[in-house]
């Protein structure tokens, strides 16, 4: 019996190519849509859940409250994890992580380790991250000793074993031990580094008495906390911890500090603090209700397209239930039949999936999966997910079929329901619902990206390279020599440019009532030049300027956002003011208009500028926009003559400042092809519909044709009823996406307005892709013969 059904059901698919075409195609690029996001969501969700004490693992966070504002921030003070651990017994170990940049050498190997952090001794207790060489309790115990990762090692020490091998690191050749050699950290962790070097080389011997500094913030903290412990007991006793420990300095500094336990699983996707890295909730919501409106989509068209057939296979189910077949195990047929399409659609999805997963991998701009078959369980959940779609969505047309009445049947009584028709119709605008729905969200977001990366920001980011001396004693004679170049129009020096991190400093300044003010400032460390080099507009005052012996320790610029922060209308009230930051005092020379020194998902922020030529390692060098290629060879030359220690690295600001918006770029592409793939299966499904209902009316068009009927009067005819469903569906996705996309830019500091012209445009877009489906069928139809449809008649 069962071998009987499945030859049936071949013999139908056999017979009904096109049809079986349109359903197998959209079924598996639904499926394979939707395993691909199902991938990417739980590539995020498991973020930082690969360690056994997860968790049992807390993120330690501080709010810093100064009389002007409250800084939410991700970092902690350096004695905070210490002192926590030795004052509650509830903590069993905790580990501080701080990021760095470092030159290493072997011989004649030199790299410079971009990825690398310091990192207390319980590193490997608290996190899983599997060391193959070495001792975890001891590894990153003593002062001068690294860790590198497997990749990072095999650079130096191709595949000899580097354990109690000394290497060179930072400009000052400081011998460090390599104690051991950890397995490549996997991509789903915040935490990423090539090498690890001990934190009592950082408190110890780069920076003594760090861990004394109760307003130095600079280190990710980490607690794991004993077993059965209650985090958010713990928690409530932090502020006596601090007033304890601290609270005579804080009322000194009127700064205060609070602090919370952020639980590590949660860090990656709900932190609003940011870390090494961070991901988006809403994105993996955005994406887990595509993948369900894509499967959705594709189940739509199997139901449409089975019971629009349903008239054709009328006469089967007749003669079937008049020689004795029973309901069910007609029933039983059809599902049968939709279980096989499916899977049929699931070995072409398999295909598919190995196909594409690379450029997935691409486009997603990590490595979910490294092969389809890389986990079998991947296999699984395809093959499961096809069988279910093909039970599910065969459930309704088999019910359907088995139910025509026989003696209607054959007396030839039999057409297709009214209910039927509302079923398709209520189907077909619930696809193209879905489909403007996701047209008006890649609009939304590629006008979004697009304003983020064309806005004035304030500064000029063209054709300027920066390089990094890493504070290199030649740095400066470097910045002079490259002037000389012909290419090259101007350089100059800072700590920090837009774009990249910069330190915040405990300030005073003057407020419009005459007293110091506390506040934490964003702070630039620059030259006399930097502020001319990025065209940075002064709205008052002036800016440094080498006429002034003074500027170098009593000159301070400030943007206007600081400016108002101190409580002052104009900027020409905060010229002349008094300040005191980081052991200089001076006066307030100079405001600058604000400018995004940041990305534009952030306010524009109050900032400090003063000059420094201690803390100054990166050159800004404006470069011509003629002969680029001779020009930065000319600068390689000069590194290599100045500062032939080091490799020649640079990069171009504006690719620079760009890479803060990789996360929505991805997010961006990875919705566009989505979304098109979403509109592509709909429009298979209105196709298959469009040929169907077509068929059916085969002989009115050929009446039609008779009567003086012209090809664009039948074409309007067939069409019509499907753009008026196209139009309701717009009517209905409209306001859905203006809520949707409105909750989506929220978290935007800067971002579009959403008008009228997206909503036009979707309907527009829509329309035509709907009208050049169904035109397809409706023209071949008005052009056929009406003598071939007429002639049984």
């Amino acid at each position: 019996m069962i071998k009987n059904y499945f030859k049936i059901a071949l013999r139908n698919l056999w017979k009904h190519k096109a049809f079986s075409i349109i359903n197998i195609t959209g079924l598996s690029i639904g499926i394979t849509a939707c395993f691909f996001i199902f991938m990417y969501v739980g590539f995020e969700l498991s973020y930082d859940k690969m360690h056994t004490k997860a968790d049992r693992i807390y993120r330690l966070v501080t709010d810093i409250k100064t009389p002007t504002e409250t800084i939410n921030t991700g970092v902690t003070a350096w004695p905070f994890a210490p002192n926590i651990k030795a004052d509650f017994p509830e903590v069993e170990s905790f580990v501080r992580i701080s990021g760095g940049s470092f030159l290493v050498k072997k011989g004649n190997i030199k790299f410079q380790e971009e990825h690398s952090i310091f990192a207390d001794s319980a590193f490997f207790k608290v996190f899983d991250f599997k060391l193959l060489k070495g001792d975890p309790k001891t590894a990153l115990s003593e002062v001068a000793t690294i860790v590198f990762s497997e990749s990072a090692a095999k650079k130096y020490f191709g595949n000899t074993d580097p354990v109690g091998q000394t290497v060179l690191v930072t400009g000052d050749n400081i011998p460090a031990k390599v104690t051991g050699v950890m397995k490549d950290i996997p991509e789903n962790s915040q935490i990423k580094a090539d090498m690890l070097i001990s934190m009592v080389s950082l408190t110890q011997k780069f920076n003594k008495g760090l861990d004394n500094q109760w307003s130095n913030f600079g280190a990710s903290s980490y607690l794991l906390l004993k077993p059965g412990t209650n985090f958010k007991n713990l928690e409530a006793k932090l502020p006596a911890f601090l007033e304890r420990r601290n609270g005579e300095e804080e009322k000194k500094q009127h700064m205060f500090f609070k602090l919370f336990l952020e639980p590590l699983k949660t860090v990656y996707l709900y932190s609003k603090r940011g870390g090494q890295e961070s991901g988006s909730i809403n994105n993996v919501y955005i994406f887990t209700v595509v993948a369900i409106f894509i499967l959705l989509i594709a189940c739509i068209n199997f139901v449409n397209l089975t019971t629009a057939r349903s008239v054709e296979r009328a006469k089967e189910v007749g003669i079937r239930k008049v020689v004795g077949a029973e309901k069910g195990q007609l029933a039983s047929q059809f599902i049968g039949e939709s279980v096989v399409l499916c899977l049929i659609a699931f070995v072409l999805t398999i295909i598919l999936s190995v196909l594409v997963l690379p450029l997935f991998n691409q486009l997603a701009g990590k490595t979910i999966s490294a092969g389809i078959f890389s986990n079998w369980y991947y296999v699984a959940i395809l093959l499961g997910t096809s069988v279910a779609i093909g039970l599910i969505a065969g459930i309704y047309p088999a019910l359907v079929l088995s139910s025509f009445m026989p003696v209607l049947v054959l007396k030839g009584r039999f057409s297709s329901s009214k209910k039927g028709n509302v079923l398709r119709k209520t189907l077909v605008i619930a696809q193209f619902t879905i489909s403007i729905f996701l047209i008006i969200g890649t609009i939304i977001v590629y006008t979004q990206m697009d304003f983020m990366q064309n806005r004035d920001l304030g500064f000029s980011k063209d054709q300027m390279l920066v390089l990094d001396t890493n504070d290199d004693p030649a740095g400066k004679a470097l910045k002079e020599a490259l002037t000389s170049i012909p290419g090259v129009k101007s350089a100059a020096m800072s700590s920090s440019v837009p774009g990249g991190g910069n330190p915040g400093a405990y300030s005073e300044i003057e407020n419009k009532k005459g007293d110091l003010q506390i506040a934490n400032l964003d702070l630039y460390f620059v030259d006399w030049d930097y502020v001319n080099q990025f065209k940075i507009k002064m709205v008052a005052g002036r800016s440094f300027s080498r006429e002034f012996g003074t500027d170098t320790a009593q000159a301070m610029l400030l943007n206007e956002a600081a400016v108002k922060l101190f409580g002052y209308s104009s900027p020409q009230q905060a010229i002349g003011k008094r300040f005191k930051q980081w052991g200089r005092e001076g006066k307030i020379v100079g405001v600058m208009k604000d400018f995004h020194f940041r990305s534009l998902q952030e306010v524009i922020k109050p900032l400090s500028m003063r000059i420094e030529m201690k803390n100054i390692s990166l050159i800004s060098v404006k470069m011509s926009t003629q002969n680029t290629v001779a020009t930065l060879a000319a600068i390689e030359n000069k590194w290599k003559m100045l500062i032939p220690n080091r490799p020649f690295s640079y990069y171009f600001l504006d690719e620079f400042f760009d890479r803060q918006y990789r996360a929505e770029q991805r997010f961006g592409k990875l919705f566009l092809n989505f979304a098109v793939l979403a509109i592509f299966i709909s429009c298979l499904g209105l196709l298959g519909l469009a040929s169907y209902s077509t068929l059916q009316r085969t002989r009115e068009i050929g009446i039609r044709k008779v009567l003086g009927a012209t090809v664009p009067g039948i074409v309007n005819m067939l069409s019509r009823d499907f753009i008026i469903l196209v139009i309701i569906s717009f009517f209905i996705a409209s306001p859905l996406a203006y809520w949707f996309m409105h909750s989506w830019l929220n978290d935007f500091a800067y971002r579009i307005d959403i008008s009228w012209w997206i909503f036009a445009t979707a309907g527009i877009l829509a329309s035509v892709i709907a009208l050049g489906t169904i035109s397809f069928q409706a023209i071949r139809a008005a052009l056929s013969n009406p003598v071939k449809s007429l002639r049984s008649e």
